[in-house]
């Protein structure tokens, strides 16, 4: 138990997947303007995150390893979240027809971020267990929420802040993302 509880606070924090793995930065720069935008790309994606996990799991190691495949890793990993995704969509549409609408467009992103794939790699590098896989996700998925928040939170600010104009835009967003990346990077003596 302690070891899960390890896990989990070191993928979220220790480890974050934007600050110390630098995954999964359009997003984080493209979808952090507005706190909202940046809650519900973080929720989708930790959503998928997680199933992905769930899923490319079990494929490596009962099919993949057996068959000789793991060199197909990547590609097989990147079908999966792909195939993901458009169940995630096709359920949202029919289900909940007004959360569909609302992330129409983070949907089709989540296909292509890099953290859903990262994440799904690092637990078969790691050579995890299936429910150390499942705790790796879920720390993840949180780390990445923290860090979509954290940063609208930061954007909020800058919006008021005197930025001198060669930083003005993106430039003070990356500024941002770098001081960011220093603190978490803080924790990394502690797990």
């Amino acid at each position: 138990m302690a070891d899960l509880f390890k896990i989990l606070i070191s993928s979220a924090i220790v480890d974050n997947v934007v600050f110390i793995q630098y995954l999964a930065i359009c997003p984080f720069i493209g979808m952090t303007s507005e706190t909202d935008k940046a809650t519900g790309m973080g929720i989708a994606t930790s959503f998928v995150i997680i199933l992905a996990t769930a899923v490319t799991w079990p494929i490596y190691k009962l099919i993949m390893i057996p068959l000789h495949l793991e060199f197909l890793q990547t590609l097989i990993f990147i079908l999966v979240i792909a195939s993901l995704v458009q169940l995630v969509e096709f359920f949202l549409k029919k289900s909940i027809p007004g959360l569909y609408k609302s992330m129409g467009v983070y949907l089709a992103l989540i296909t292509t971020n890099c953290a859903v794939l990262g994440v799904t790699i690092n637990c078969i590098s790691k050579n995890y267990n299936y429910g150390e896989s499942l705790v790796y996700a879920i720390g993840s998925a949180l780390g990445f929420i923290i860090s979509m928040v954290i940063m609208s939170g930061v954007r909020s600010k800058l919006k008021t802040a005197k930025v001198p104009l060669a930083f003005k835009g993106t430039p003070i967003l990356y500024v941002a993302a770098s001081f960011l990346s220093l603190a978490f990077l803080g924790f990394k003596g502690l797990i």
